[in-house]
């Protein structure tokens, strides 16, 4: 989130799309209805009539994986009828910037495509440099070469009639939408959008968002009260676990993991450390070597050193993708041969999880690190399954609840806050703290032993130099491990108060970087409590504790003009007070004055907010491309799916014709369950509420099916098929996709073979094929077909 949850309330028009957010975020409608309380329209924008488009004062339905569409509808409307904020996007945004001659694009594909290697060559998307390698630009944004004009050819396509032959929205809907949220351009509105998996789980989905963003740019939406992109994370803690480095390709503080090309620290510093000539920008990833050089620090102590790289060559280098489908296919030929699972369930949450769940059986072990005995961990008992021809061999370590273990959580508006154990873990229940101190002292104890016998073809250095010093008590201190992450100035001893602080010469620790002032030498900052906002927007600034460094708003400086003064006076985030900047924690040093003009966009090399993406993999502007199953073709150009997706070839990778399966599926998300369903489907009054897995489909469909609610029927795919209930409802209706008529079906995913409430897991049926950015699996668009007999 740029924006956090208490400012949903100061939005004149919430857009939620890819997001069922009355359902599964119910407590954020606490303040989106106190929006609408005010005056606020909700647009609710999704494939089924959800109970959040219960609530929205418009209803429109897309055709799922048609996100760049719809956006780039709206954008395209904003530009021809001039309702963008001219001032922010000329200040604010690299709208001015030109591009350099090589740059192009044509019938779908973006100039420095290779065919046979399905990538692109991003030299050809560069900005064209001065003299001083300052990017040259045009304030009257009339050069042909200029980023807003680029970008006003490329959306121009999308006017509203093709728009809506590819989404299936009705037009009069189409255009209520693009005339309430393209209002908010208006100097004293505010406009969000909130969106969540919906948006995410496509081949495109990275470009979805970089739509929201470019539109909100457009609009002057980003560092508003009210305003911004907010990410609704599907858990209470998958913010901060993703700040912590959970994904392959990043390390705490979103720094990059080193890689076989970065041989040593320098060549690391020089890949991933951004160069700006432009004063105006304050590039602040430039900071780079402080905050990298301190984790070292923070993680090998005083065996980092100068002299030794400050331990840099005890960290692992990738070599390749190590998401969730590379992983998944490299264990189906064998080439894993372990796996832990901490509160991981892909046995129903993976992508073609039946294939999936086979390739567990070519592990040698795994550990299942979980509160239930789940269907990843139970999966060589699965329906089918012949246990005396699995290999192998599984742990199942108990582990404590959320309530059961203190800490802290980073919520979706990146606020830390601090959790007290309200209940005793139950039998041998154990913390995840605890039990990854254990396992690794178990580890350096094995080390120990082999480096002291001598034992050939193994690294113990990076094992035992580590720092590892969370108290001698049972449990592992919490409190240690948060002032680690916060980080020392090992010169004096005392806990940093910020990041401003780091240093790359080996004198401070940090082991994170964004949360660095979390818990300093004044107390520990995440459990703070004070309901105080002398804001009066919702800040709320000695409540727990944002990152970065308690800021609540983020690129807040964009919410003023140049001179400082803020675009709406009545929703004050920041402004400059003749001698400092005042209210939300500013984007920059205090004593700044808006003189200097630096960018308020200071993550970016530029300063500039960009509506011109250069570091995409599939385009510096997003495109629309057909699901990789897609019914139909895709008429706004010749290229039918995204062309930079990595398309396997194993023997998981299994895809569907229309001519065999002619409906679109999505999965989805109900209050009842929790994600995979351990949590919930184990719990007696929860299953009650939900017993069994059902199909939503359109009277239509089950008219020409033979269908009746409540009967049972069988979804098909090319990856195999399920059973559940059939529930024929007036919320599921077909699309109308240039001319002809489309049906869909909608499909809960929680279910599985274990707990009370059973039933088949919805991915059984869902693609192995990921976004061409982040290879997330498409899960929310698919082909099936829909049979009444059960087989």
């Amino acid at each position: 989130m740029t924006n956090h949850w208490i400012d949903l309330k100061n939005s004149d028009c919430i857009m939620i799309i890819g997001s069922n957010a009355a359902e599964n975020h119910p407590i954020s409608f606490k303040w989106i209805q106190e929006a609408m309380d005010k005056g606020a329209t909700l647009i609710s924008i999704d494939p089924r009539f959800t109970r959040t488009s219960s609530k929205a004062d418009i209803y429109a339905p897309i055709r799922p994986g048609t996100d760049v569409a719809f956006i780039g509808g709206l954008i395209n409307y904003i530009i021809e009828n001039e309702l963008y904020h001219k001032e922010y996007v000329v200040e604010h945004t690299d709208a001015s910037s030109l591009i350099i001659d090589d740059y192009d694009f044509n019938d779908g594909l973006f100039s420095g495509y290779d065919t046979k290697g399905r990538k692109y060559d991003k030299d050809k998307w560069k900005y064209k440099l001065d003299g001083k390698g300052i990017p040259v630009e045009d304030k009257t944004l009339q050069n042909p070469r200029c980023v807003f004009q680029l970008l006003r050819k490329h959306f121009s396509r999308y006017d509203i009639d093709t728009v809506c032959k590819i989404t299936g929205t009705p037009k009069d809907v189409y255009l209520k939408v693009a005339k309430a949220y393209c209002a908010t351009g208006k100097p004293d509105k505010a406009g969000t959008i909130l969106y969540a998996m919906g948006a995410t789980q496509h081949t495109n989905g990275t470009q979805m968002i970089r739509s929201y963003a470019i539109l909100q740019l457009l609009l002057g939406n980003m560092g508003i009260a009210g305003g911004g992109i907010n990410a609704l994370r599907g858990e209470s803690n998958v913010q901060g676990s993703t700040d912590m480095g959970l994904l392959f390709h990043i390390i705490p503080g979103y720094l990059k993991t080193p890689t076989a090309e970065n041989i040593d620290l320098a060549a690391y510093i020089k890949k991933w450390t951004p160069e700006s000539k432009n004063p105006k920008s304050m590039n602040f990833w430039k900071n780079t070597p402080k905050f990298f050089t301190s984790l070292l620090k923070a993680w090998w102590g005083e065996k980092a050193t100068k002299e030794n790289e400050f331990c840099y060559q005890y960290m692992p280098k990738t070599s390749g993708n190590y998401s969730w489908i590379s992983l998944f296919s490299a264990m189906s030929e064998g080439k894993i041969k372990g796996l832990m699972l901490w509160g991981m369930n892909p046995s129903v949450g993976g992508a073609n999880t039946n294939m999936e769940t086979k390739a567990l059986e070519n592990l040698d072990w795994m550990v299942a690190i979980d509160l239930w005995e789940t269907e990843t961990a139970d999966f060589w008992e699965r329906p089918g399954a012949d246990p005396s021809k699995i290999k192998t061999e599984v742990f199942l370590l108990p582990a404590a609840a959320s309530f059961e273990k203190e800490g802290s959580i980073t919520n979706s508006g990146r606020w830390m806050q601090w959790r007290y154990k309200a209940a005793l873990p139950v039998g041998e229940a154990k913390s995840d703290l605890w039990i990854l101190d254990r396992m690794f002292r178990k580890v350096r104890a094995l080390y120990q032993r082999a480096a002291f016998e001598g034992k050939p073809n193994i690294f113990p250095a990076p094992i035992l130099d580590l720092a590892w010093n969370y108290g001698t008590q049972e449990e592992p201190d919490v409190e240690m491990v948060t002032k680690e992450i916060n980080g020392y100035d090992l010169k004096t001893g005392k806990l940093l108060p910020s990041f401003k602080e780091l240093q790359d010469d080996g004198s401070t620790s940090c082991g994170c970087w964004i949360y660095c002032g979390s818990n300093t030498e004044i107390g520990n900052m995440a459990a703070r409590r004070e309901p105080i906002d002398p804001t009066g927007i919702g800040l709320y600034p000695e409540w727990a504790w944002a990152w970065p460094i308690n800021r609540r708003i983020v690129y807040n400086r964009a919410s003023c003009d140049p001179k400082g003064n803020p675009y709406n006076p009545n929703r004050v985030v920041i402004k400059w007070n003749g001698t400092k900047w005042v209210g939300d924690v500013p984007d920059y040093k205090p004593d700044d004055p808006p003189e200097k003009n630096i960018g308020p966009f200071i993550m970016t090399t530029e300063g500039r907010g960009k509506l011109f993406g250069p570091g995409m993999a599939d385009g510096p502007f997003p495109e629309h491309y057909e699901p990789f199953e897609s019914p139909v073709k895709n008429i706004i150009s010749a290229v039918q799916n995204d062309p930079a997706i990595k398309i396997w070839a194993g023997k998981m990778d299994l895809f569907g014709k229309p001519n065999e399966f002619p409906i679109i599926a999505t999965t989805y998300r109900v209050s009842e369950h929790w994600q995979a369903g351990a949590m919930t489907r184990n719990l007696p009054w929860l299953t009650e509420a939900m017993p069994e897995l059902f199909i939503e489909m359109s009277k239509s469909l089950a008219q020409s099916k033979g269908i009746r609610n409540g009967e049972k029927v069988t979804i098909k795919t090319a990856r195999g098929s399920i059973c559940g209930v059939a529930c024929v409802t007036d919320r599921v209706k077909p699309f109308q996709l240039n001319g002809k008529m489309y049906e869909m079906v909608g499909i809960p995913w929680h279910f599985g073979f274990k707990g009370i409430a059973k039933g088949c897991s919805a991915n059984c049926l869902t693609p192995h094929i990921g976004d061409a950015n982040t290879m997330i699996p498409e899960y929310k668009a698919f082909l099936c077909d829909v049979v009444k007999e059960v087989v």
